[in-house]
């Protein structure tokens, strides 16, 4: 079945949505992460074209809320043009997800940015744009999402997050899809702002940690 079919089934809002007050907490957020990022902008910039000399962000195309496409952007963490040579890499995950960790496209410099999560910074910018959220799933690949069985669709009723259950516990060391799938979908039960809250504060403490990190 096709995205956008799929899309048009998809009629119920999650409360999560529409909730003013995890708007607010989003915008607030993000205005703060873009600040950080314009503070580490110049150095990291520098780091990644001294390493690999090309783009300084890497862009691509996701499903986000509903399927709805949207351009994600990261620093670049892999070597330029690293998604023509994707299928040259085995991946280590089951299902529909893609994992490697020592996957020979990332960089020295890409290892870094990765382990402390710095490479994720620009994605504030789709924060504040709303098409994403601080708390949410993780954005798949257009190419993933044309692969769903029914129940997998269902992880798309929330706007995707820079965090979500699947980062705030295990991040890289959860390799497979339907586990993924499962957390997504009791975080959609379990949601509250609070409950947000509580998903940053751990994210930032297993960021720190480098707590499952690749």
């Amino acid at each position: 079945m096709q995205i956008a079919e799929r899309r048009a089934e998809l009629k119920e809002v999650h409360p999560s949505v529409t909730s003013k007050a995890k708007r607010l907490i989003d915008v607030l957020g993000a205005l703060v992460g873009l600040a950080i990022t314009g503070a580490i902008l110049i150095p990291v910039a520098i780091a990644i074209w001294v390493d690999d000399p090309g783009p300084i962000f890497y862009s691509q195309i996701r499903c986000g809320l509903n399927g709805q496409f949207f351009r994600i952007w990261k620093f670049r963490s892999m070597v330029v043009d690293a998604d023509k040579v994707k299928h040259l890499v085995k991946n280590e995950a089951q299902g529909l997800i893609f994992k490697n960790e020592k996957d020979p496209r990332i960089t020295r410099v890409g290892r870094f940015l990765r382990r402390t999560s710095l490479d994720e910074l620009p994605q504030f910018w789709n924060v504040l744009m709303g098409q994403m959220s601080l708390v949410g799933t993780r954005p798949p690949t257009q190419d993933e999402v044309s692969k769903y069985s029914p129940h997998h669709f269902q992880r798309l009723a929330v706007k995707p997050g820079i965090t979500g259950e699947w980062q705030a516990n295990g991040r890289s060391t959860v390799k497979d899809f339907e586990e993924i799938v499962k957390m997504d979908l009791a975080y959609q039960k379990k949601w509250s702002v609070g409950y947000d809250l509580q998903l940053i504060l751990k994210t930032i403490q297993a960021v720190l940690n480098k707590s499952g990190a690749c």
